[in-house]
């Protein structure tokens, strides 16, 4: 297998200014077209440092690959330091300079000087165009053939200069054999320790394919990842294993690939023609924002409420006054009332209510900031659940969420499985 190190450039990122997200995709690009990454790293706008990073990587590796750093202004100097290290001279590519002469033409913008810099390249390197912007890509060859491949660090014109220059230049320069495949599987109420523990064996024993587990904000991710020499040899390969994981975690599976938790909520719904409305204090709309963030979402979403005073959750959802005063805003009773309140308000089959201290201040040693309630109501049931969240006010409020999610359709399926 190929191996390649890959180098983020901007201060920027230095700087926490900005998340680099371009490191991440493109390792995953690679790895489902059998190149091995082997590191990855981040370094400022600096000539001399870039140089230095290249030159070390491509002593560990076969190639390096790097994003940022190809604008027009002073500190995008990356080409620059390809040059030094190889010791060429820029050229310029013209029809990169002519496409970019016709795009400022096309949106009535002066090209300044500066911006010919974006046609220019490392003398004798292959061109990566940009159809989507500017500043021109390339890959530069050493000496004895490792290579720097160069491509802008803005996301809308990295991605598909990645997919449909550099990778399938790669492919060929390197001949790349077989193809990677990975099936997702993603599992919520099940800690990533439990997930190991219930599929240790399968893990130790598995090769080709292979097993990853990935935790994040709530829920877990299963990976199982085949190298063949055909889509449908991966495949293969990995149904029997994927049907082992599913029976081991069954009840947790609520999707694979690429759905989210919202869209497998509103399957189950959509399946009985429900429909579900939400009543939201601590979590400030975020719920019913999750859920309207999925195409179809109005064949199944209501609506909702946010009742973040009290006097709102008395007159918008009928919480009584009494229940406020014995028990509290932050309480399993006025989260079971907003529920009720919200589902009979909207006219909906199903309500979910969130209640909650998500900080900084605000919090007593009996009710501590992080503590939500959580409600799921509808065709009969109610469920409450309690969680003290640590963290920040968006870590609390991000995972009361998620977790608002989970036991929705965790509630869903369980009507579901009661009736088969």
């Amino acid at each position: 297998m190929h191996s390649v190190e890959l180098i983020a450039v901007g201060t920027e990122l230095l700087l926490g200014q900005l998340v680099d997200t371009n490191t991440a995709y493109v390792a995953a690009q690679f790895a489902e077209n059998g190149i091995d990454v082997y590191a990855t790293h981040g370094i400022g706008d600096n000539r001399t440092r870039i140089a230095s990073a290249i030159g070390a990587a491509l002593e560990r590796a076969d190639g390096v690959v790097t994003t940022g750093g190809l604008g027009p202004t002073v500190d995008d100097v990356t080409k620059e330091a390809v040059c030094d290290l190889f010791g060429v001279d820029t050229e310029l590519h013209q029809p990169s300079y002519d496409a970019m002469a016709a795009f400022f033409a096309s949106i009535g913008r002066t090209m300044r000087e500066n911006n010919r810099k974006q046609a220019e390249v490392p003398r004798g390197s292959v061109v990566l165009p940009n159809r989507t912007g500017t500043a021109a890509g390339f890959v530069a060859f050493r000496s004895d053939g490792k290579f720097v491949a160069c491509m802008p660090g803005v996301p809308a014109e990295m991605r598909p200069m990645l997919a449909e220059e550099l990778i399938p230049f790669l492919r060929e320069r390197l001949r790349l054999e077989g193809t990677i495949v990975t099936l997702v599987m993603h599992t919520i109420d099940l800690a990533e320790s439990e997930i190991d523990y219930r599929i240790d064996d399968l893990f130790r024993r598995s090769e080709n394919p292979k097993i990853a587990v990935l935790a994040h904000e709530g829920l877990c991710d299963v990976k199982v990842m085949a190298k063949a020499n055909t889509v449908e040899e991966c495949n293969a390969l990995i149904a029997p294993l994927a049907e082992q994981i599913r029976e081991r975690l069954s009840g947790h599976i609520f999707g694979e690939g690429s759905d989210r938790i919202e869209g497998a909520i509103h399957r189950l719904l959509q399946r009985r023609g429900a429909t579900i409305s939400v009543a939201e204090s601590c979590t400030g709309g975020r719920v019913a924002a999750a859920l309207t963030g999925i195409a179809g979402a109005s064949k199944s979403f209501a609506g909702a409420i946010v009742a973040y005073d009290n006097a709102v959750k008395v007159k918008e959802l009928g919480v009584s006054e009494a229940t406020l005063r014995q028990f509290g805003a932050v309480s399993e009773e006025t989260a079971r009332e907003m529920a009720g309140g919200v589902r009979r308000r909207l006219g909906t089959d199903y309500a979910v209510a969130t209640t909650g201290i998500a900080g900084p201040g605000g919090g007593s040693e009996d009710k501590p900031v992080g503590l939500v309630w959580l409600t799921i109501e509808g065709r009969g049931e109610t469920v409450a659940h309690k969680a003290v969240y640590p963290g920040n006010r968006e870590t609390v409020q991000r995972r009361a969420t998620m977790t608002a999610l989970g036991l929705l359709w965790r509630f869903l399926s369980s009507q579901a499985s009661n009736r088969t």
